[in-house]
Formats: structure tokens, sequence, C-alpha cells
């Protein structure tokens, strides 16, 4: 084999690779420019991202705010319930103090043979109708009474449910 046959396979093969390299510059030169393309498409998506996020920052802020200010008036509202149940407690107990009293003073006013309120305590509707022969005033007060006094017990419980 001669030199120039030699000189031209080697040429031939440079020139085969520089080909092959140009293809691949143009493929390498496509892609780059589809990621440039994106690049820019990714740019506005981070700004975009950041945006939310800021306005996402805000809207945790107020939502905070929110949230101290509905602790402070719940709590508020709680000891305002707390000291409505109290003195609601402390009315049934009056209540029943005033209901023993009326008992007491039907009692007496029927007459000393009759039970005392104590005895009465455990069913004074029948007690006090028995006493006064089925009598329907003082009986009917009484029950009244137990009525109105059961109605507050109700609304006491509801208050401190």
């Amino acid at each position: 084999m001669s030199t120039s046959f030699l000189g031209l396979l080697i040429e031939s093969l440079v020139a085969v690779l520089l080909a092959l390299t140009i293809c691949y510059c143009l493929i390498l030169n496509r892609r780059l420019s589809k990621l440039r393309a994106d690049e820019s498409s990714l740019r506005g998506t981070i700004a975009e991202l950041v945006t939310a996020t800021e306005i996402a920052e805000r809207a945790i802020a107020g939502l905070k705010v929110t949230v101290r200010d509905c602790d402070h008036t719940l709590g508020e509202r709680l000891r305002t319930a707390e000291r409505f149940g109290a003195d609601l407690g402390r009315e049934l107990k009056r209540g029943d103090e005033i209901l023993d009293r009326i008992i007491k003073i039907a009692a007496a006013a029927h007459g000393a043979d009759r039970p005392t309120a104590e005895a009465a305590r455990v069913d004074p509707i029948q007690s006090l109708r028995a006493e006064n022969g089925g009598g329907r005033r003082i009986a009917d007060t009484a029950t009244a009474a137990q009525a109105i006094a059961h109605r507050n017990r109700l609304r006491s419980g509801e208050q401190a449910a």
C-alpha cells in the first residue's frame, strides 16, 4: 500500500469523523435551543411561584391574627359563661331555699300536725294535696314553683354544656 492511499484513508476517516462531529453539534445546538426556551418558561414559572408564596405568607399572617382574635374572644366568652353559670347555680340554690320556705309556710298554715319540710321534700306536691284533702291551690303553687326551678336547672345545664 502506498503512502498516498494510506494518507487518503486517514483523510477520509477524518472527514467522516468531522461530518459526525458537525451532525452531533447540530443536534446539540437544537437541544440547547430547547433548553433556553424552557429556561425562560421556567423563569416565568419560578416568578409565579415566588408571587404565590408571598401571597400565601401574607394570608397565613392574616390567619394568625384572626386566630389570635378568635382565641381572645372565645376566652372572654368562656369566662362570661362561667360567671353566668356560677350565678345561675347561686340562683338555683336560693330558689331551692325559697321553695323549702314555701313548703314550711304551707305546712305551718295547715297545722302543726302536718309533715315537716324535710318530709315534704320527698314529694311536696303529693304531701300538700294529701294535707289539703286534694286541695288544688297550694299544690298548684308548689307545682309551679317546682316547674320554674326545674326549668332553671335545665337552662343552667345548657349553659354549662
